[in-house]
């Protein structure tokens, strides 16, 4: 009876200690968040008051040409997400021929990424646009932004789709071949599925600097923010302000992807956890 009731109090003690902790994690929490919201705070305000000491804000301008402006979103968001899908296809395929032992696919890749990770994304959109006409290949200045943007980041891509399979373990590879699976179903059921979860940050940042990289097909002529911005602002030499809004604009854009991708890796993590402790 002494030792039940001595059980029952350790019990106790421990449930008592472990709320403590609880407790304790959650404050030292709070006041992390706080002190970062603040910083956050303080360094906004230090930027806005820099802004306002020394550019002239016209607000009835800015009133004025903001919706013009806040326009170029969708066609900025379009473009993302279009090149970001074609990008991910090229990284695929440019991953499993650099992986290939086939030696004319491996150097096909390799050329691949090579040039369009060694040359300038700028560069690259002014070629298709301008030097393509010269061999008959003419494209409208939407197309070329997207297949400049897509060649780009596949190269990029390419390099962490290979290094996200190679990070697979090789023992899993086997025991599926000891199975009965043949190799085209062993990467498919066991090797893929993997190797997406493991790239989907990088695929997540590379997608928020796509938001940023599309304001390059200004230079073609395609009406996305930045576009908008330098056309609002050069008839009446107010650039500077009209390069602000777009610069917030890209701004807020880049924070909400990026909650988007935390909460994404977030989930992917919880759920890494939860089949570890059912394995």
């Amino acid at each position: 009876m002494q030792s039940g009731g001595d059980s029952l109090a350790n019990r106790s003690a421990n449930q008592l200690l472990v709320a403590e902790i609880a407790r304790a994690t959650e404050r030292r929490s709070r006041l992390w968040r706080t002190k970062f919201l603040l910083t956050w705070g303080v360094i906004v305000a230090a930027l806005v008051a820099f802004i306002l000491v020394t550019v002239t804000v016209d607000s009835a301008f800015l009133k004025k040409v903001l919706p013009y402006i806040l326009a170029g979103v969708p066609i900025t968001l379009f473009l993302a997400v279009t090149s970001i899908f074609f990008a991910t296809l090229l990284a695929a395929v440019g991953a499993l021929g650099r992986l290939s032992s086939n030696p004319y696919f491996n150097g096909i890749a390799s050329f691949y990424v090579s040039f369009f990770r060694g040359t300038p994304l700028l560069l690259q959109i002014l070629f298709i646009f301008l030097a393509l006409p010269q061999a008959g290949i003419v494209l409208p200045a939407i197309p070329t932004a997207i297949v400049a943007l897509s060649l780009n980041y596949g190269a990029y891509m390419t390099e962490v789709f290979r290094s996200g399979i190679e990070a697979v373990p090789h023992g899993q590879t086997e025991a599926a071949m000891s199975l009965g699976m043949s190799p085209r179903t062993t990467f498919r059921r066991i090797v893929a599925p993997q190797a997406f979860r493991i790239v989907t940050p990088a695929v997540g940042n590379d997608f928020v600097s796509m938001i940023k990289d599309s304001s390059l097909a200004s230079v073609v002529g395609v009406q996305e923010i930045l576009w908008r911005a330098q056309t609002a602002g050069r008839p009446t030499f107010q650039s500077m302000q009209t390069l602000l809004v777009a610069a917030f604009i890209y701004w807020v854009l880049t924070i909400i992807f990026s909650l988007f991708q935390g909460r994404l890796e977030r989930r992917m993590a919880t759920g890494d956890r939860v089949q570890s402790r059912r394995s």
